[in-house]
């Protein structure tokens, strides 16, 4: 019974009642899927290979640099150069203090000679206390008692003496011009006059 059918129909028939066809299908989509696993993990892994180059470069370079820093570095000169600033930074801060005592000191003096200047100002030339209309100079003052006494002077210009002088003795009734002429009065001849 089996063996009265031949085996090429047999197998034909096995064959045709397998189904094999979404097996097929599958077998596809996943080679497809090893495919694409596969450029994907080729792209990825290439990507890391140059970031990994890149780094090595960038690795080396500042290994050269560092190389190139510790061969040049002279730690006793890199010491004395932060002494030296050290000790430029206490004498600049010494000097700003110095200074500013200093400062203060003047100021000081600029206040008390301020007002010493004040002091004297209000005094005036004679050394006297001003009080205003009562600071007349020496010259005015004495012209004010000599009109108080009925004395009346006329200055020579440039000369600065007594030129033409009016004494008037009201109890008298007496008026006496001195040095009509142009001549220079003199003091005597004033209190003369008047007596």
């Amino acid at each position: 019974m089996l063996f009265d059918e031949s085996p090429v129909g047999l197998i034909r028939e096995t064959t045709t009642q397998f189904k094999i066809h979404p097996d097929r299908e599958s077998i596809s989509r996943i080679t497809q899927s090893l495919s694409s696993l596969h450029a994907t993990r080729q792209s990825s892994l290439q990507t890391q290979q140059r970031s990994l180059k890149n780094l090595s470069r960038r690795l080396n370079a500042l290994q050269t640099q560092r190389e190139y820093e510790e061969t040049h570095h002279n730690a006793g000169a890199h010491a004395s150069s932060i002494l030296a600033l050290d000790g430029e930074k206490f004498r600049t801060a010494k000097s700003a203090y110095d200074t500013e005592i200093e400062t203060e000191r003047l100021q000081s003096e600029l206040s008390s000679t301020n007002v010493q200047i004040e002091q004297l100002e209000r005094e005036g030339p004679e050394g006297g206390v001003r009080r205003g209309e009562e600071a007349e100079d020496e010259v005015v003052l004495k012209l004010c008692v000599l009109r108080g006494l009925g004395v009346e002077v006329e200055s020579m210009g440039e000369t600065g003496g007594w030129g033409r002088v009016v004494v008037r003795d009201v109890e008298r009734g007496d008026v006496r011009v001195l040095g009509s002429d142009g001549g220079r009065v003199a003091r005597e001849d004033v209190w003369a006059a008047m007596g």
